[in-house]
């Protein structure tokens, strides 16, 4: 019998420690940026879990301080009818990165493997090929140059359930509670299962799986995003020293009352 993995109860941060640290690691996020850039690197970090794991919460906190023209967040619709007829991985390869670009999924092709085969969107057959040909296409990934970090968020029962009665309560997270997420608390243990089908199948040596603990949201972001970091080899990149050159007074006009007339913003605040 296999041992259940133990988890360790810690205090919650506060949140001045939290801002500290936080700011420690999108420091660390801004010179992956530039030598991502430099190199040309291509990397794709990859986000699942339950609803409510705290998916979009750590993807927020590592693009808020970094370019989007470098990271890049795909989040994608269900399929169009067009889509559907595709082969199933070809809108997420379309959308691989170029070089000096890190793509960020919040999901990704592993729809197939959760929501997808829980609530039969998809044949027994289909989700079998999936978790057949998956770990074949992601060594094509990562044999191409591409590095990729998967990372699986687990959340518990009793805190995915308070975090469900918080956006239900709370009008300013209503619009993050859909029937599908409705669906997905009640099928609790189906979805257990698919996730043990998939870690099964698609964690390999090449790709492998990063579970990530996030009861606890503040220490998951910290984590995820340290560990993230870990697995990456990047360097500082110098940059050379910055200082802003003398305003040119050429031309000069009194350009704040050219402005008298127009449709000024009321100062409510």
């Amino acid at each position: 019998m296999t041992k259940k993995a133990k988890v360790i109860q810690r205090e919650k941060l506060s949140g001045k420690e939290y801002a500290k640290e936080l700011k420690k690691l999108q420091v660390e996020l801004c010179h992956l940026q530039e030598w991502a850039k430099v190199t040309g690197a291509r990397i794709i970090l990859l986000f699942e879990g339950r609803d409510a794991a705290g998916k979009g919460g750590i993807i927020k906190t590592i693009t808020e301080r970094v370019s989007p023209r470098v990271f890049k967040t795909v989040a994608l619709p269900a399929p169009s009818d067009r889509e559907k007829t595709q082969m199933y991985m070809q809108r997420y390869i379309e959308r691989f990165p170029a070089g000096g670009e890190i793509l960020v999924f919040d999901r990704s092709w592993y729809n197939r493997a959760g929501v997808e085969y829980v609530m039969d969107y998809c044949t027994k057959e289909q989700h079998r090929r999936f978790l057949q040909l998956c770990p074949l296409l992601e060594k094509w990934m990562v044999e191409s140059g591409i590095i990729l970090i998967k990372t699986w968020l687990e959340v518990g029962k009793e805190e995915q359930e308070r975090r469900f009665k918080a956006r239900i309560e709370d009008p300013l997270r209503q619009w993050k509670l859909s029937p599908m997420d409705l669906e997905s608390f009640s099928r609790w243990y189906d979805y257990s299962k698919a996730r043990d089908l998939m870690l099964q199948a698609t964690d390999t040596s090449h790709a492998p799986w990063h579970i990530l603990r996030s009861d606890d949201k503040k220490r998951a972001r910290l984590n995820g995003i340290a560990h993230i970091l870990s697995l990456i080899p990047y360097k500082k990149i110098k940059r050379p020293k910055v200082k802003l050159p003398k305003r040119s007074s050429k031309g000069k006009y009194d350009d704040s009352s050219s402005l008298a007339g127009r449709k000024i913003v009321p100062e409510r605040f």
